[in-house]
Order: structure tokens, then C-alpha cells, then sequence
């Protein structure tokens, strides 16, 4: 298991980069803002880790750590 990280970490660490994050914590009450998150990849591009995220069903997080431009990867479909 990786090193838990808040997402102000998470933005220091890799500053204007994307990052796939798992075992994502969300800050209560709010289901779209991180709170912390363990960094599985940090050197992939946005169209890899869209990739990822659907393969790996939701387990892998892709996000921007720009802070005044956070983009979360959408994904639509089904995984029954």
C-alpha cells in the first residue's frame, strides 16, 4: 500500500500534473472534494488514466493537481 496523502500533499507534491489516486476519502458531505487519497500513478497522461478508470471499474481516480483547475475523468457506462 501506497502513502496516504491529503489532496494538499497530493497538489505539492505533483504540482500541474495528472495523478491516479485509489482509496479515495471524500470530505463529508461533499462526494466530489478530496480529502485524501493514496497517488497509484503520477507520470500518466490524461487519455491513459481515462483508459484506466474504465478498466479498472472506478478503482483508479484520475485527477488535475493544478488547485485553481481541478478536473475530475468522467466516465459513463456499465459495470454490472
Amino acid at each position: 500500500m501506497g502513502e496516504r496523502l491529503t489532496w494538499k500533499e497530493i497538489q505539492d507534491r505533483y504540482p500541474d500534473r495528472w495523478v491516479g489516486l485509489t482509496e479515495v476519502e471524500y470530505e463529508p458531505d461533499n462526494d466530489a472534494t478530496i480529502r485524501s487519497a493514496v497517488v497509484k500513478f503520477n507520470d500518466k497522461s490524461k487519455s491513459e488514466l481515462t483508459r484506466m478508470q474504465i478498466q479498472s471499474r472506478g478503482e483508479i481516480l484520475g485527477r488535475y493537481t493544478t488547485p485553481d483547475h481541478v478536473f475530475q475523468l468522467g466516465t459513463a457506462g456499465y459495470f454490472g
